[in-house]
């Protein structure tokens, strides 16, 4: 694609790295330097030079925008939930972007009582998010984290729910989470490091007393973990959590008991990971102990939680992988995964039902949803799949009855979802590995190989990304696009082992499984390699640098949102959020084998004189999770490298961090640019 606009070119100043006797030259390690003003500058040129090659989409970028945003329903509310007394709900008004939260007392017809209009506290600020709503036991308070930088460093503060007073106190460089102990007057946080951004110490702050005479009641010094605190639903015990990707710890405090001891549940040890639910004098401990890859249920008095005590409720199952566990006064319901698809079991703790609900086909999603009523038998959960939208029900779990409470509306009256197909199908890995794929496309569609398709995956963390219905997806289905998710390993779509099959030495497999995926579409005619789009943020940017190397050929555009492609280099910084709790994922770099095989996939580093396709790659200046460096580097080294004329675009958004803009619908804007750069690709011009 000529063009006479020039692109620019990042000036190279080498840095030579050196690890284990093995030498690496980086020519753009300068761009390590936000505040740098040549730095600025450079990400600024590409900018501008983003937004001239794009400028005669620009119209198109703002039709896309306002069709996605016409789907969406803006005056808005959750369905509400009951806590304590109170109906909490959340609600959005008509051209505003931030929520509303509010509660009634009691009854749904009762006076409605502003808790925040984040419209107001965000005025002045380009970004704003607000996180951890913490309401105290007796009703009065509310505890809450802001950021308005978008670097994930929140400020808790507290609020008098009877006079609207937001007391001086605040709490600087937190979560935004807090925990109320029994008395409403005790608050427990979780403090970052300022530099690294690790959760590391918890604190105990008393209400009226100055921050600085806080205490520290647990520093979690092992860098490759983190900490947080939550307390039970039970509402008797205050947790302390210490984690790491393969291991787990925790304390415990009897809320009512908040300058007390807390007590550790059963220390660490390497490869055990146990999550913990109390419940009428027990603790229900969901654990990967004694070799239970997919998880088991165990139990234990709370009088004595070392593991020797532990004893087997619900025991290891080859097939089937439990993902969590909600616990009512009179049920027990468990999350979990067959084959790639959600279940949910619910038993009575007497023993006289035990039954799974319902579900009836292979492109869903089921998930149990905000339930933090204890003594209730209405178990709340939400449904949706490819081609319908989403719905929250609330499940009966004696009578079996089912009450949709909500169903996502898409609005502009074109919907019908009977006009979609969904299905799931399975490609055949290079080791020989099914590897199942959710696809979603108008019906009618013709597999000549002549439709274009959206091929989207991540494959990281044993972070599973379901089957699930997007209004905004729309807009390329409609245009005739094919959108395939692509389930390849390093997800726990089919369990933990599919987890392990994508991580340290074996995290090739996720790229290899995503180009064998896209190979597979190819063969069966979905589509062609002149008409196939990739799409992946984060670690699915890493999954985008990979296969953009590995096999440029297959693709005719890419997408890759703040991705993470300079794998070595930030992997052996143990300076940066993220990196030492990493080790577990990616390996430790520090290690000769694991610098080696890091080295040998890491898409900066393998970067080559090769033709590659047209690509978008995005992100964010104040971007804590990956580095706006990464992509920045990575984007100056293929153009130096590159042997095409191919687009190759980078938009740095100077304003925010790892989630793009703050606003409700600022984030569409993001999207619209995305989908019209594919759009335009395949010359669909409206």
């Amino acid at each position: 694609m000529e063009t006479k606009v020039q692109y620019p070119k990042a000036e190279k100043k080498t840095t030579n790295l050196e690890k284990h006797g093995n030498g690496r030259v980086d020519n753009y390690f300068w761009l390590n330097d936000r505040e740098n003003p040549e730095v600025i500058d450079y990400l600024n040129q590409e900018n501008d030079y983003n937004n001239k090659m794009t400028a005669h989409t620009k119209d198109f970028q703002s039709y896309l925008f306002e069709e996605m945003k016409s789907r969406v329903k803006e005056d808005d509310e959750s369905v509400p939930y009951k806590l304590n007394g109170y109906w909490y709900i959340t609600r959005y008004e008509k051209g505003k972007d931030y929520p509303i939260y509010s509660r009634r007392k009691e009854t749904l017809e009762a006076q409605e009582e502003i808790l925040f209009d984040c419209n107001k506290e965000a005025e002045g600020h380009s970004y704003f998010k607000m996180v951890g709503i913490s309401i105290s036991p007796d009703n009065k308070l509310i505890a809450f984290g802001t950021d308005t930088v978008s670097r994930r460093k929140y400020k808790i503060r507290i609020k008098n729910l009877e006079t609207g007073e937001i007391y001086p106190e605040t709490i600087e460089t937190t979560t935004g989470g807090s925990t109320w102990a029994a008395d409403s007057k005790t608050l427990f946080y979780t403090k970052k490091d300022e530099e690294t951004l690790r959760s590391d110490k918890i604190y105990r702050h008393v209400l009226g007393t100055s921050v600085s005479e806080d205490v520290m009641i647990y520093n979690e010094k092992d860098d490759t973990f983190y900490t947080f605190v939550y307390k039970t639903k039970s509402k008797k015990y205050l947790v302390i959590g210490s984690s790491s990707t393969l291991t787990s710890e925790y304390r415990i405090l009897r809320a009512d008991d908040p300058t007390g001891e807390f007590k550790v549940f059963q220390p660490r040890i390497r490869g055990l990971e146990y999550g913990i639910a109390h419940y009428n004098g027990d603790f229900y401990i969901l654990t990967n102990a004694d070799k239970a890859k997919n998880f088991k249920v165990m139990k234990v008095s709370e009088e004595h939680t070392l593991k020797e005590y532990w004893e087997e409720v619900i025991p290891h199952r080859a097939d089937v992988l439990i993902e969590d566990v909600e616990i009512f006064k009179d049920y027990f319901v468990i999350s979990e995964r067959k084959n790639g698809l959600n279940e949910i079991n619910i038993k009575r703790w007497d023993g006289s039902m035990d039954y799974y609900l319902p579900f009836d086909n292979e492109t869903y999603t089921a998930y149990v949803s905000t339930n933090p009523d204890f003594d209730t038998g209405i178990l709340r959960y939400s449904y949706n799949s490819l081609t319908t939208p989403n719905s929250v029900i609330d499940f009966d779990m004696e009578t079996k009855e089912k009450d949709i409470k909500k169903e996502q509306e898409v609005l502009g009256g074109k919907f019908d979802k009977n006009n979609y197909v969904s299905e799931r199908v399975w490609a055949t890995a290079q080791d020989g590995t099914k590897i199942p794929i959710s696809m979603v496309y108008r019906k009618g569609m013709v597999k000549d190989g002549s439709n274009p398709l959206l091929q989207y995956g991540y494959g990281s963390y044993g972070s599973t990304v379901d089957p699930y219905f997007s209004s905004v997806r729309l807009s390329l289905l409609d245009r005739g696009f094919i959108y395939a998710i692509a389930h390849v390993r390093g997800g726990e779509y089919l369990g933990r082992n599919w987890y392990e099959e994508g991580k340290l030495l074996k995290k090739k497999n996720t790229f290899t499984d995503f180009i064998d995926c896209s190979k597979f579409l190819i063969d069966q005619e979905y589509t062609s390699k002149d008409h196939l789009y990739a799409m992946g943020g984060s670690a699915g940017g890493l999954l985008m640098g990979a296969i953009a190397n590995m096999a440029p050929k297959l693709y005719n555009g890419i997408v890759a949102a703040v991705p993470f492609v300079d794998v070595v280099t930030t992997m052996l910084d143990d300076s940066i959020p993220l990196t030492t709790g990493e080790y577990d994922e990616w390996g430790n770099p520090n290690e000769k084998e694991y610098y080696s095989y890091m080295k040998s996939y890491s898409p900066y580093d393998n970067v080559i004189a090769q033709e590659y396709p047209n690509m978008l790659v995005t992100t964010g200046l104040h971007d804590s999770q990956v580095q706006y460096w990464e992509p920045a580097k990575w984007v100056a080294k293929l153009r130096e490298l590159k042997t095409d004329t191919n687009l190759l675009l980078l938009h740095t958004n100077m304003e925010t961090g790892h989630g793009g803009a703050s606003g409700r619908f600022e984030a569409l804007k993001d999207v619209a640019e995305e989908y019209s750069f594919i759009l335009d690709l395949e010359g669909i011009k409206d």
